[in-house]
Formats: structure tokens, sequence, C-alpha cells
């Protein structure tokens, strides 16, 4: 478990607030590396914590695809803008075609890309997590009065929470 000077939730509740996030804001920044330069789009993310994997449904023809490939290394950035929460997690990506789970994971709002389930361009791809990095601050009506309060006294205002922990 590598924890950083910045660290101030326990580990465990760090963990448990890092998947919370996840799977509450869903849609993520996915970013690969083709070996020059980093690729960002934003992606639905299935988070399954109990199988210790964030899945995705992607089509067999994306660049991501061959990306992935070559450099599994990829990171998802999550934000809750409203809530002023954050969430990065980089792990491992692996691409597959495993069709029971694309049906298990297979939502209506994947009509918007396939016709069904059935497609057979569909690829899946899992994410294992290996370290995240959380900042959850509070909403902004508390952030703004910190901010005030610390600029009027000298002080240093507190932000919320931040964690980096190895998942």
């Amino acid at each position: 478990m590598a924890v950083d000077n910045n660290t101030t939730l326990p580990h465990d509740e760090a963990i448990d607030r890092i998947w919370e996030l996840a799977d509450n804001i869903d849609f993520c920044m996915f970013t690969t590396w083709n070996g020059e330069q980093q690729a960002s789009r934003p992606m639905s993310a299935r988070v399954k914590r109990e199988e210790n994997a964030i899945y995705f449904l992607t089509s067999s023809d994306t660049g991501k695809v061959d990306e992935l490939a070559k450099f599994p290394n990829v990171s998802l950035g999550f934000a809750d803008n409203a809530n002023h929460s954050y969430v990065v997690i980089a792990g491992k990506a692996a691409v597959s075609n495993d069709r029971a789970k694309i049906k298990e994971l297979w939502s209506p709002f994947d009509k918007a890309f396939w016709e069904t389930e059935d497609d057979p361009t569909i690829r899946l791809i899992t994410v294992t997590p290996e370290d995240a990095e959380l900042w959850d601050g509070p909403n902004g009506l508390i952030a703004g009065a910190k901010m005030l309060f610390a600029v009027a006294t000298g002080a240093t205002p507190d932000m919320g929470d931040n964690a980096k922990v190895s998942m």
C-alpha cells in the first residue's frame, strides 16, 4: 500500500470512496497512450468493485483497441464538478470479445452505438485498477466560505479530503 503525504483519509475509507465516486459519476475521461502522445475520450464506465474491475464497451475498429494492445496502461478521470469530487484511477486495460460479459453489461444506452448486444463489432475493455487518487471537496457554497475565511485570516483553507492509494 503506497500512500503519499497528502493523504487525509485512512486507506480503507479512501478505497471505499474511490469506488463509490467512480460508480456514481459513471462517465470518465479514458486516457490511452499511442507511443507518442496521450488521447482522452469520454466513456461510460461499468464499475464492478466486487470484481476489482471497471468495464467499457467499445467498437473493434477504434484506434484505442490497437493502442491498448501495445500500451495497456490507462488513466480514468472521473469528475463530479457540482460536488467538487474527483477521482483518477490508473490501471491496466485488456480488450476481449467476452460475449457473455458484453451481454451482462449491455444497457439501453448502448443502442446509441450498436443495434443489439449481439453486434459482432462490440469489444469489452477491462481495466484492473492499480493506483488511484481522490479529491473530495466541500460543495461550492462551503468552499467559497472557506476560501473567504482563509483570505481574511491568512490561514490555509481546508478544501476537503485527498488520498493517493494503491488499489
